[in-house]
């Protein structure tokens, strides 16, 4: 069966999930964080694309993103890609390919997942044991949310503005927000809509981006179609 397109709609909030070639490192110093970090910034406003949210993991990358144009997601990991892999492959004496296949991406309702999402994307470091708390771990942008440290990388969402009237009340709302550990319900909900590139939302967000896009929202029912009983 061909692999349907990625799901890309401009203007709409995607989650992406890009790991190590068989799960290699990716990342095995601060500076090849600190390098990626660099180079994303730039890929990112090459291509008309504006980040909200990140973790890197030795092995993995998470973005939360929204593209200006159906094509800014796969032009940032494109560009990235020719800075980032060279860098790499030349500093560790090593050749081929670093990342598994092509990244995976899902359209996301930003104002039921946007703040869930950033928490969860952010937690990742604690789930793998990086770090005590997302606070002390330096390659997110959980600091950024929290104000002890202001990002470059990262362009405050809409739904993040929502959660308060001045920089304080956001950053305290969200670092609220942020004590409880993601729902793990949300949290598998999230991963399977990325793997498989369905999008997430309710179904008026699906029937409005069905408008926005001629690519399935949903699975294919399995089976036959039942069949219709005469008159």
């Amino acid at each position: 069966m061909a692999r349907l397109p990625r799901l890309v709609v401009p203007g709409q909030l995607h989650h992406l999930i890009a790991r190590g070639n068989n799960d290699q490192l990716v990342f095995r110093d601060d500076s090849d964080y600190r390098a990626f970090h660099g180079w994303l910034r730039e890929a990112a406003q090459q291509a008309g694309v504006v980040l909200h949210a990140y973790v890197f993991l030795p092995g993995r990358i998470q973005l939360l993103a929204t593209p200006a144009d159906s094509l800014g997601l796969s032009k940032m990991m494109q560009t990235l890609g020719r800075h980032y892999v060279p860098y790499f492959n030349a500093k560790y004496a090593r050749s081929g390919s670093l990342w598994e296949g092509r990244f995976r991406a899902t359209v996301l309702d930003a104002a039921a997942y946007l703040i869930p999402c950033s928490i969860w994307i952010e937690h990742q470091s604690v789930l793998a044991g990086l770090s005590a708390d997302m606070a002390s771990y330096m390659w997110s942008s959980h600091a950024h949310h929290v104000g002890s440290a202001k990002d470059a990388l990262v362009t405050d969402h809409s739904a993040y503005w929502a959660l308060g009237n001045t920089p304080f009340e956001r950053e305290a709302a969200y670092r609220d927000l942020s004590e409880s550990p993601p729902d793990n319900e949300l949290a598998q909900a999230i991963e399977q809509a990325t793997w498989k590139g369905w999008a997430l939302g309710s179904d008026g967000f699906k029937k409005q981006l069905e408008k926005l896009t001629e690519r399935r929202l949903l699975p294919a029912r399995r089976g036959r179609p039942a069949k219709r009983l005469p008159d």
